[in-house]
């Protein structure tokens, strides 16, 4: 309730601003703009092939999938940005590899396929039902009936949608001609997915389920969906090479948010400034390609932002960066008609708060930033020449009709003054009513009870308005409420409300003004809202290239602190070398780190054994090899002097067991099936690092393990993968399990004896390990020196093939205990006892007790 009117000795209420319904001859239609396939979504800002591993909260996908004849047919909705993305028709083969491929990358919440399937899809459906251990969740499988997938109703359901990115002004046959050129309608079985997933969608209401019917569920774009190009890295490899860590948050308020990234080569590559950004980064780093154009492309604006004099442009380039905002969901809330006040701030620059860019005006910063910066980059070439003059609208039409200070004020949307006549004199009466309602107040106190000392007229939204006078001594009882001539409408705060003759006038001529006020202002906001999402398509496309140049940013920024060098790619070369490389992670924890080079390539080493002791640096070097590799082919520099990267499409790893006890597994079954997912997919083009594989089970049988392993490598000749192997067993060597030939090569790490120390220089040089020196490794654990003495005595027994004797010392003092035992028995023994049984003593506690001391 809101008083407005009161006679003196009363404080009137201001009103603020209502709400309205006009015409809005200030905006006029502009031809439609479709998003296009480069259109930006939260979680995946500027890449159309795949999705990412790990997915923000409340973030879905939901897959549907057909696969005939040999062929697949697949498309997703994603939650996070309302974005259809497809595959045109692929082949695969029986296995469904590509389609496991494409789980594993996007990992859907649910899995929607026709009722009537292959006996292949029907097993692989049934396999992937009952992976109780999947993570994050297995997804839910769908079955629809087989009519749901029908070609021509598929067609008609793609063509009828409700699309964001269509004009209502186009007409059926445009629609046809627009959609045509982004859906590949020739690829049948993509269409069939998609008529699949739009009827999936729409019986679920897939984030409308709480809305009126009649609202659709929201489809923002069109993507296509592509994995050409891609380097197959699994999970485990992301774990072992610590490419992502995931900790609890260290805040007792935010433990219950999720999982914080630790130490690791995201961490410490991540300097984006918007979460898009970072998003894109996690997405690349999800996506490791093979294409050599793409990563010349992020070298080269990480090379332009690394010379010293575009440093200043570098920094004034991020700071643009941190103000664009969450475009994507503005467009969704603008869509279901959610738009908040808040949104329209983001789009545009508040005249009240001059250190805010925002969106708009920040885009429209980079684009004149990048016009000024060399063409032949592309990167800068796109958004000088995207970042169209519609910005300029979007930022001009909303400068010229949102009223910012008024929104904030009332908490909804209201327009600024001169928009619409109409609405302007509705609030210039609506602000006059205190001083008019006064003097009607009163006249309406002269022809009251003088009992009432003061009354006042109100104004309540949706009621009208009222006369309210004080509640008197003697209104004991509601039928005290009665005064002639006027209506009782309700008691409230000890104040009484009534309807009076002059109040039912005030209503007849003024009406709700502030439901017509708001009634009018929601009108502009739908119009306006649809001349922004006739726009959509530069807003996103803003989105994806400046996430894309966050990024770059990011990685020139981390490159600039941590003196990276720009890696070289070579189809030719088959394999990988690197001179004086470092481990991206251990050189920040370390006091001093050694560079060490890796060459593989050819028909020549392909198959690196590596020996040394405990803790001299072996497994560090593999994952260096690793990690480096990996930066490559995302596109990043990286810690070396130089780095040659040929053809790699796929990295394994055999590091170290991930947790068993999730996956009702052993450690060294783990273990195994590390190991045999490599033997199984690798090629001659894939890296293969193991690391002390065959430790988890018998000596022997590890041993021979890994020794079959490698032999079945060999025997594949030039077309064996490029493996860096690191083992304690020398037996390997000493035993010569594998077979003499150019393809293996023997690497040790250098140490150096100084008396009864080891030294480690921490240096791979080419060689065979004589011992793995535990003892030494021992001794710095802390174990005692007769432990120590002990045992390097027994292994040069074993060694030498002699027999383990008892230690003297240790088997006299045995004895004198026994002997002690032996006494103290007989002197308990009590000869009086005419219970006692000297044969029973004798055999049970004495003969026992000699046969030890013996």
């Amino acid at each position: 309730m809101a008083s407005v009117g009161a006679i003196p000795g009363r404080t009137p209420q201001g009103p603020g601003p209502g709400a309205a319904s006009a015409s809005f001859p200030s905006l006029a239609p502009v031809p439609g703009r479709g998003e296009s396939e480069e259109e930006e979504n939260e979680q995946e800002p500027a890449e159309v092939s795949g999705a990412v591993l790990s997915r923000a909260a409340g973030a879905w996908i939901h897959l549907c999938v057909l696969w005939t004849s040999g062929y697949l047919g697949i498309a997703y909705y994603d939650t996070s940005d309302s974005t259809i993305h497809f595959m045109p028709d692929a082949p695969d083969h029986e296995s469904l590899k590509l389609l496991q491929r494409v789980l594993d990358e996007i990992s859907p919440r649910s899995v929607v396929t026709s009722a009537k399937q292959d006996e292949n899809m029907t097993r692989f459906l049934g396999k992937l039902a009952s992976q109780e251990h999947r993570e994050p969740k297995r997804p839910e499988i769908v079955f629809l009936p087989s009519v749901d997938f029908g070609l021509e109703i598929s067609k008609q359901r793609l063509l009828s949608g409700n699309y964001a990115f269509i004009p209502d002004s186009m007409t059926t046959t445009e629609k046809i001609l627009f959609l045509s050129s982004i859906i590949p309608f020739d690829c049948l079985l993509t269409v069939r997915a998609l008529g699949g997933l739009l009827k999936f969608l729409g019986r679920r209401r897939i984030g409308v389920e709480l809305e009126d019917y009649n609202i659709s569920v929201p489809i923002l774009g069109f993507k296509k969906f592509v994995l050409t190009h891609l380097v197959s890295i699994d999970q485990d490899t992301y774990s072992v090479l610590q490419i992502f860590k995931s900790e609890s948050h260290p805040s007792v308020y935010k433990v219950a948010s999720g999982l914080k990234e630790g130490l690791s080569l995201f961490g410490i590559l991540n300097r984006c400034r918007c979460k898009w950004g970072e998003k894109l980064l996690r997405l690349w780093f999800t996506r490791p390609t093979q294409d050599l154009g793409e990563l010349n492309a992020r070298l080269d604006v990480i090379q332009f932002f690394l010379l010293p004099q575009n440093l200043d442009i570098a920094q004034m380039l991020h700071r643009l960066l941190g103000h664009i905002k969450n475009v994507p969901l503005i467009l969704k809330r603008m869509k279901l008609s959610h738009t908040k006040a808040s949104d329209w701030q983001v789009l545009y620059k508040p005249a009240f708060c001059p250190f805010l860019l925002q969106t708009v005006y920040s885009a429209l910063g980079l684009r004149d930033a990048c016009r000024s910066l060399p063409q032949s980059i592309q990167l800068f070439q796109d958004i000088a020449q995207e970042f169209s003059d519609d910005l300029h609208h979007i930022a001009s039409l909303i400068g010229k009709v949102v009223d910012f200070e008024g929104s904030l004020a009332e908490n909804r949307f209201t327009v600024l003054p001169n928009i619409d006549p109409d609405i302007d004199e509705k609030k210039r009466r609506l602000m006059g009513l205190p001083s008019f309602l006064t003097e009607v107040a009163r006249k309406e106190l002269e022809n009251l009870d003088s009992r009432i000392p003061s009354c006042s007229v109100i104004y309540i939204p949706l009621i009208g308005f009222l006369l309210s006078i004080p509640r008197l001594p003697s209104m004991a009882e509601a039928s005290d409420f009665e005064i002639e001539g006027l209506d009782f409408m309700f008691l409230s705060e000890e104040k009484l409300h009534y309807r009076s003759a002059r109040t039912k006038e005030l209503d007849a001529l003024l009406g709700d003004l502030h439901c017509d006020i708001r009634d009018q202002e929601t009108l502009l906001m739908y119009q306006l809202q649809c001349q922004v999402l006739a726009r959509a398509a530069v807003l996103t496309r803003v989105l994806d290239l400046a996430s894309r140049l966050d990024v770059l940013l990011a990685l020139a920024s981390a490159a600039r602190d941590y003196g990276y060098s720009r890696p070289r790619y070579a189809p030719q070369l088959i394999g990988v070398r690197i001179q004086n490389g470092r481990h991206p992670l251990m050189e920040l924890c370390a006091r001093t780190f050694v560079p060490n080079s890796a060459e593989c390539g050819g028909d020549r080493g392909r198959v690196k054994v590596i020996t040394g002791p405990n803790s001299s640096g072996k497994s560090i070097y593999l994952k260096q090899v690793g990690l480096i590799t990996f930066m490559a082919l995302v596109g990043s520099f990286v810690p070396a002097e130089e780095a040659e990267i040929g053809a790699v499409d796929a990295i394994f790893t055999r590091i170290h067991s991930c947790d068993s006890i999730s996956l009702g597994l052993s450690t060294f079954m783990i273990d195994l099936n590390q190991m045999a997912k490599a033997v199984n997919n690798a090629t001659k083009q894939s890296l293969v690092l193991i690391d002390e594989f065959g430790k988890g089970t018998n000596t022997v049988d590890g041993l021979a393990l890994l020794a079959a392993v490698l032999r079945h490598w060999l025997a594949l000749g030039p077309t064996c993968p490029h493996i860096f192997v690191a083992t304690n067993f020398l037996s390997l060597v000493q035993l010569q399990l594998l077979p003499q030939g150019p393809l293996v090569q023997y690497l040790t790490m250098e140490t150096c004896e100084d008396g009864d120390d080891l030294v480690f220089f921490y240096q791979v040089c080419e060689g065979i390990a004589k011992a793995s020196h535990a003892s030494h490794t021992a001794a710095q654990a802390g174990l005692p020196d007769q432990l120590l003495t002990r045992g390097k005595e027994v292994s040069d027994l074993i060694r030498s093939g002699k027999p383990i004797k008892p230690v003297k010392e240790l088997l006299k003092e045995k004895q004198m205990e026994n002997c002690q035992t032996l006494v103290d028995k007989f002197l308990k023994l009590d000869l009086d006892d005419p219970n006692l049984d000297l044969d029973l003593f004798m055999s049970q506690e004495v003969l026992p007790a000699a046969t030890a001391i013996l």
